[in-house]
């Protein structure tokens, strides 16, 4: 109930002025002057910075780049009938000089050379070079050094670890080379009756080359001159009668050519 004493009415309301008020627009929290932000507050301030720190971090760093040298950019397949002797020495050769390169062997078994012409060693595509090697030295070392035959399966066995069979091989290259007339024939009609499902063109090329270590050899760095021009080719498909016909005129070596598709 409200007094009619003046006095009393006076104290009244200046302890009504005096008393703090919350909740209204301009009510102050204590800690806090009337003019500090809510970014002030303890907590805030340190969780404000790290969001401001954060958004100026610089990018990472772009992944290193590998290291120069060559990089082939057609892919290579060296043929001939046993993968052993022609077909190998390409592939040691073109491998050596960082070419993406494979081998296969187009007959229906390894044959190697024998104690006599009539019994050659026999072996299915598969078979580790590696297996060869220990049986025909078990069998005669003497004659099959002085031949050149474990010398022939030593390089092979550091190359890859087995031969293959072109027909059984998915594998899909840019160019074949074989390296005689019935392999080249049988590269060629093994394509068409795949049918060409792919459309994927393919440039088969035979070398003609007499199966001995020794024309081995000399056609190795042939070889290699061979698929370096087609390495360089910017258009193979334009480009290869030309370097056929200038390799041609440098080399041995006849040469065939077909465009076959996988």
């Amino acid at each position: 109930m409200a007094s009619n004493d003046p006095r009393l009415r006076a104290r009244q309301a200046r302890q009504s002025a005096q008393a703090p008020s919350f909740g209204g627009p301009s009510s102050v929290i204590p800690g806090m002057s009337a003019t500090s932000s809510p970014s002030a507050l303890p907590g805030l301030a340190a969780s404000s910075l790290a969001i401001a720190s954060t958004s100026k971090l610089p990018p990472p760093p772009p992944p290193p780049e590998a290291p120069p040298g060559k990089k082939s950019q057609k892919s290579f397949c060296i043929v001939c009938a046993s993968n052993n002797n022609r077909s190998m020495e390409g592939h040691n050769v073109l491998m050596k000089n960082n070419f993406l390169v494979t081998s296969c062997g187009t007959g229906s078994a390894v044959r190697l050379p024998g104690a006599t012409i009539d019994k050659p060693n026999i072996y299915s595509f598969g078979t580790t070079y590696d297996f060869m090697w220990n049986d025909l030295r078990s069998k005669d070392e003497r004659l099959y050094a002085s031949n050149g035959l474990l010398q022939m399966l030593d390089r092979n066995r550091n190359v890859k670890q087995f031969p293959e069979r072109w027909q059984d091989s998915q594998k899909i290259v840019d160019v074949v080379i074989t390296c005689e007339e019935r392999c080249f024939d049988a590269v060629c009609d093994d394509l068409l009756l795949r049918g060409g499902e792919q459309n994927k063109p393919v440039h088969v090329i035979n070398m003609e080359i007499k199966d001995s270590h020794e024309e081995a050899l000399i056609a190795g760095k042939s070889m290699l001159e061979l698929c370096s021009a087609l390495e360089s080719a910017i258009d193979l498909d334009q480009e290869i009668d030309q370097i056929l016909e200038q390799h041609s005129a440098k080399h041995p070596h006849q040469l065939l050519h077909s465009v076959c598709y996988y």
